[in-house]
């Protein structure tokens, strides 16, 4: 009976609130500040995260989930709405080294 609560517990939540995935640079993160997105239309592009209030990023390309920082929204409705969001991202969002656009090096990144 002494762990009947416990049950309640686990049996509420949902995998959505309870998830958390391995971001390479950051870390493990929680998604359930986030809005994600399955991308089954891109070979390169497989699920899409983002946080608006904070901005923030987090990708799954191929296998490895990554992050970006301070990414306005226009610029994450743009890239789910392009012909080929691997070209999209290649272009306007990976930059090389440091000189990413939306690096998390050079940018504020988010606590949670």
């Amino acid at each position: 009976m002494r762990y009947l609560p416990i049950m309640f517990v686990l049996l509420s939540v949902t995998w959505a609130d309870a998830e958390t995935v391995d971001v390479k640079y950051r870390g493990s993160v929680d998604l359930k500040p986030f809005t994600c997105q399955d991308i089954t239309r891109s070979s390169v592009v497989n699920r899409l995260c983002y946080d608006a209030s904070n901005q923030y990023v987090i990708v799954q390309l191929k296998t490895t989930y990554y992050h970006y920082c301070e990414m306005p929204k226009s610029v994450v409705d743009e890239w789910l709405a392009a012909d080929s969001m691997g070209r999209y991202y290649n272009a306007k969002i990976k930059g090389t080294g440091k000189d990413g656009p939306y690096d998390c090096r050079t940018h504020r990144v988010p606590a949670y």
